[in-house]
Order: C-alpha cells, then structure tokens, then sequence
C-alpha cells in the first residue's frame, strides 16, 4: 500500500504458491512460481509488533491499515493482506531470522531450554524474572501476557531475580536422576505434567492458546476474545496487582512482587466493573435539574484502568480541548428614564387599612 514501511517486494509471477514457516515471534513466507522458469523463489520474514496479522477477505474490501497484499485470480478476487493497525510490525527480504533470537518456544523445546540453562552467567538473568522472560534471545515467543500466566500459575514473584529462579531448575534435574536414573520417558511426560517447571511451561502454555478449541487471535471472529479472556487466569483479571517493570511494560500477578520491585510503585488492583441492575429505577431528571448542570449531565465519570495491549509511555502534555476563554465583564446598558420606552411597568400595590 501507499502508506505501508516496507520494502518493495520484488517478485513477479502470474501464478505462485504461499508456503509459511513460524519461529518464535516471527513468520516466513516464501512465495515460489509454479513456473520454475518465470522467477525464482522469494522469502520475507515478518514481524508482527502488537497488531499484525494476516487476513484473506475480498479484494474489493480490503479492511484498513493492509499494508501488502497479495491477489488471487479467482472471480471475484480476494486478497491475502498483512494488517497492522499501530504499525509496530514490519517486513525484510531473506530467509534469515533476526540474530538475536534463541529457539522457539513452541516449536524447539529442547534447544531452547539447554540454551538457558547452558547460560545463566549472562548479565541478562541479573535483572527481575518478569524481565527475563521477555528477552527474545532466551525466550524467543513470549510475550506480556503469557509470562504473566506463567509466573501466576507457578506463584513466583514476577520480580524475583532470574538466576535464582532458573539456577533451582538444574538441582531439580539432578535430583531426578538420582532418585530413578532408569525412569521412561512416559514417566518423565507424566511427572512434568504433575509437576512442570519455568521453562516446561514457556512451552505449553502457548501450546494451550494454538491448539484451544477456538482460533482465539482469529482477527475475523472478534466473538472468540471472550473465550480468550476466560482462558486468562491472571492477565487483565479483575483482582490481580499491577506494576510497570524498568522497561515500562506493566507486569500483573498475584501477592508480593519480589524483592527487585521497582521503588516509588505501588501495586495497584484493577476493580471489577459492577453490572447494572435492569429493574433499578432510573431516578428521573428534570429540565431544570439539566440547565443548571449540563456538564455533569453529558460528561460521563472517567475511568481509572487502561485498555488492554497498550504498552507505549504516554507523554506528559497540555491537556487536550478549546483553550478556555476570559470571560469579559461589561456594563449593563443605562436604563431608560421614566416614560421613555418602556412597554411594562409594574403597579406598585399598596394594601388596604385593616378595618
């Protein structure tokens, strides 16, 4: 599109096949010619920020913000659009993965819990655990919500240090093969579903979301976000504290933050919102009552809770609106003396004398 960031992708071809490949918090698209001949193969790889998405709907309606697009020749045409409203997310040419991304979560297990564990001395396990999991070089895959459903559901303290959290992992295993050195592999399955670790859970807790009965970030069945917020044990519950973490990404959990709180925050809870009572009666408001308050009357209460996703640093600005006005103080006009122009004129009654 004309407003898209992206670079120009430079394949041509009449007639081509879209395979895709995910990796972490990324995705690959190759687009190959069913021609050999007419052009060679051609890969992006895709970052999708806090609103990407890809949807296939009608050429002739394109939703807003699609900022590539690839055509079918069927008719009618549709289109399969990259969709990002906030435009966090972007494109590159290649098939190479951004270098500072581990193994995926979901889809490499093994290699991204040895790559953890194989290097905990790095400086990036000093800082809080909630920090941690949000470092794409050691959890390529998680994001705000999910390590908010990790933590809760093993109750560590989002600001507890990393390394002491990960270092208990390495005792753990070894105790286990102390304990039975011969033990199968189902009873290892079934021993990590009773009891699963930090990193056990990086795993399967997005494997809940991908394989839940409902395509919960189905951007085209916006009535499935209510089965996603039910899935949600922590994240934007009613109930549960809230605190923005050195890199102001707001952190919910449950109890005590950890000793690596940030200072000058306190934690803070969001309220259930009461619902309306349909038989209550509404009491009623006059004309009168309305004349003397209109603002209060069309003005509704503000909101203490943000909206759910919003993760940017609001800046600190004049308040937004029309500037307020000097109201100017003129003198009343002079009134006309008496029997000039005036078209009343109260009788002034004098009571009669009691008799």
């Amino acid at each position: 599109s004309a407003v898209g960031r992206g670079p120009e992708v430079p394949f041509r071809s009449e007639a081509y096949r879209i395979s895709a490949l995910a990796r972490g918090k990324e995705l690959r698209l190759t687009l190959s010619a069913l021609d050999p001949g007419c052009a060679p193969p051609q890969d992006l790889v895709f970052r999708f920020g806090m609103s990407g998405s890809f949807r296939l709907c009608p050429a002739a309606e394109l939703p807003r913000h699609a900022h590539l697009r690839f055509l079918t020749r069927e008719s009618p045409p549709r289109a399969l659009c990259f969709v990002d409203a906030r435009r966090f997310g972007s494109w590159r040419l290649g098939d190479a993965w951004q270098q500072d991304r581990g193994p995926c979560v979901v889809s490499e297990y093994q290699a991204f819990r040895e790559n953890v564990l194989r290097n905990l001395d790095d400086k990036a396990f000093d800082k809080p655990v909630c920090e941690a999991l949000l470092n794409q070089k050691y959890f390529n895959g998680i994001g705000n919500y999910l390590r908010a459903e990790i933590l809760y559901r093993l109750k560590i303290p989002p600001f507890e240090k990393a390394r002491t959290v990960l270092e208990a992992l390495k005792d753990q295993k070894q105790e286990r093969r102390k304990k039975d050195p011969s033990m199968t592999l189902s009873k290892k399955v079934k021993l990590m579903q009773k009891n699963p670790d930090l990193l056990e859970l990086c795993h399967t807790v997005p494997m809940e979301v991908i394989t839940g009965e409902k395509q919960l970030f189905d951007p085209e069945h916006a009535d499935n976000y209510s089965a996603f917020k039910n899935w949600l044990q922590c994240y934007l519950v009613p109930g549960m504290n809230s605190l923005r973490d050195r890199n102001g990404r707001t952190i919910w959990f449950h109890g005590e933050p950890g000793p690596m709180a940030p200072t000058g925050q306190k934690p803070r809870k969001k309220r259930a919102q009461p619902k309306a009572d349909p038989e209550a009666q509404t009491p009623k408001v006059t004309s009168r009552a309305l004349k003397r308050r209109p603002r209060a009357a069309a003005t509704p209460p503000k909101s203490d809770e943000k909206e759910e996703g919003e993760e940017e640093k609001e800046a600190d600005g004049p308040r937004k609106g029309r500037p307020r006005r000097r109201r100017t103080v003129t003198s009343a006009p002079a009134l006309p003396g008496p029997g000039k122009g005036r078209a009343r004129q109260r009788k002034r009654v004098t009571p009669a004398p009691a008799l």
